[in-house]
């Protein structure tokens, strides 16, 4: 059988994709009747769960129910998105969604149980969160351009750490590998704490890691911050240029959370969720933690987020094919 990824065209992606717009036979006019239920794909205390516990309280509130926080970890996320996928599209079930379950998965990973981009389907885009490129501050790098310049330097003779492979943490720096045409060599971690900590202490040289992740290494003076990689500047770190402007703009990802839905939702059911996440995200007590927790509110709905979705998936199309990443 031929992998997902080979068999996605641009009219699946479209179908995929908008699904959440089209009108469904069942009307839902009185929708919500009972609570909802929020999977979240990964363990209790992430920053995933955090922001869905903040915004689906929020919520609740504006639909007259409860969200439920479900906790469904495994596989990088994909166990939790495929149980949504196969739930009834009746709007009580719901992932908080990243790229790490709908938009890589298709072009990296070789046995899916289920077709992200097909199955499900977008609600609200809620938040995006920038990646940082950070050094240790042992190191004379001041700049991405000496980053390039130093791995140019040293062709194949430079460690770079990820949280992983086929995270975006490992796929960003792969851009950036395309981009500047350097050859740095990926060691990945199980997570932030171990990767930076040996970033920090000379073992690595360079990390793309959340705002998040990196601020307090950052603020007590352990790491450098070199770029976001945003198209904004990060309300977390004000005075870190951007990708673009170091004079990077290839490298400029904005890793996405949102909410999506199995595929085929009723659009009076969408429309609903839609107005209640987008007023959650962008509420004033919601907005203030968010920024404090490095992620800036967005608040966009079903159809601008698909848009967004079809950018993200021809991204990482492209990254995975030009690196060769694979997860078995």
């Amino acid at each position: 059988m031929r992998p997902i990824a080979s068999r996605i065209s641009r009219r699946c992606l479209t179908a995929g994709l908008g699904a959440a717009l089209l009108p469904a036979a069942a009307r839902a006019d009185d929708f919500p009747t009972h609570p909802l239920t929020l999977v979240v794909p990964f363990a209790a205390g992430g920053s995933i769960d955090v922001l869905a516990r903040l915004i689906g309280d929020q919520a609740g509130r504006a639909l007259g129910q409860n969200v439920v926080i479900d906790n469904r970890g495994g596989a990088a996320g994909l166990i939790g998105a495929a149980s949504v996928a196969r739930a009834e599209p009746d709007g009580y079930t719901l992932l908080m969604a990243s790229a790490a379950q709908v938009t890589i998965p298709p072009w990296i990973n070789r046995s899916l149980s289920f077709d992200p981009p097909r199955d499900l389907a977008p609600v609200a885009h809620l938040v995006d969160t920038p990646m940082a490129l950070v050094v240790s501050v042992r190191s004379e790098v001041k700049s991405v351009d000496d980053f390039v310049r130093d791995a140019r330097g040293h062709r194949g003779g430079l460690n770079y750490a990820s949280t992983g492979v086929g995270t975006i943490s490992h796929l960003v720096m792969e851009s950036l590998k395309l981009a500047a045409d350097i050859d740095i060599v990926h060691v990945p971690y199980r997570g932030a704490a171990p990767a930076l900590n040996d970033l920090w202490a000379g073992r690595v040289q360079g990390m793309f890691t959340s705002t998040a992740s990196a601020a307090p290494m950052i603020g007590s003076g352990k790491l450098r911050p070199l770029a976001v990689t945003t198209p904004a500047r990060s309300a977390l770190l004000p005075n870190v240029p951007t990708m673009a402007e170091a004079g990077w703009p290839t490298a400029e990802v904005a890793v996405w959370a949102g909410v999506m839905a199995p595929a085929g939702m009723a659009r009076t059911t969408v429309r609903t969720l839609e107005r209640a996440f987008i007023e959650a995200a962008l509420s004033p007590e919601v907005r203030e933690r968010l920024v404090k927790l490095g992620a800036d509110p967005v608040g966009r709905g079903a159809k601008a987020f698909s848009a967004v979705l079809e950018k993200d998936l021809a991204l990482w199309q492209r990254v995975a094919l030009a690196s060769g990443v694979k997860v078995e």
